[in-house]
């Protein structure tokens, strides 16, 4: 509830996340460029506040600043999904990612209700392709073949590439995506 109502205060958007046991794991669009700070500020106080109440202690619970990179929509944002939603099955915490409670797999994947998740767009064009208008008046048609057409694809693991790339550009701050992007995102700073 802290993360949803700190988020939706501040514009964020939340289109995949997963808890794991250390660290949570994020894909979302800022509205504004301090959208993600003041979310992820909200969410540090209140929930260290809570935290440290609860097991009578003090002081900080986060290791460090939250980590945040770019990603190419057009081609790492339906990875960036599936390596936040596969995470608890790297990590040997789940066989599959729908035995693993604390994720949105079960929203994206499952059609379950969460009131944290807002679908990207373009996760939904990459699943569907082109939408015609009257598969658009059939949308909970619509919603179910997005669903299962992404449950296939998250019956495989990323390839290890895939996994270096988004793991190095979250870790260093960089881009995730392809050179042309990470220039351009290296432009910017």
């Amino acid at each position: 509830a802290c993360l949803r109502e700190a988020a939706r205060n501040n514009g964020l958007s939340i289109h995949a996340w997963v808890f794991m046991h250390n660290h949570i794991h994020l894909l979302v669009t800022p509205a504004t460029e301090k959208s993600l700070p003041k979310t992820m500020q909200s969410v540090g106080r209140r929930y260290a506040h809570y935290f440290n109440r609860a097991y009578h202690r003090s002081g900080s619970l986060w290791e460090g600043r939250y980590k945040s990179s770019l990603v190419d929509t057009d081609h790492y944002l339906l990875c960036c999904y599936r390596y936040i939603e596969l995470n608890p099955v790297r990590a040997g915490m789940a066989k599959r990612p729908e035995d693993y409670a604390y994720s949105s797999y079960h929203a994206n994947a499952l059609g379950k209700a969460d009131s944290m998740v807002t679908p990207h767009g373009v996760f939904l064009r990459f699943i569907t392709g082109e939408v015609s208008e009257s598969e658009k008046a059939d949308s909970d048609t619509l919603a179910a073949d997005i669903r299962q057409v992404y449950r296939e694809l998250c019956k495989e693991m990323l390839d290890r590439k895939t996994l270096t790339d988004i793991r190095r550009g979250t870790e260093k701050g960089l881009g995730i995506g392809q050179a042309k992007f990470l220039l351009k995102v290296a432009g910017l700073k």
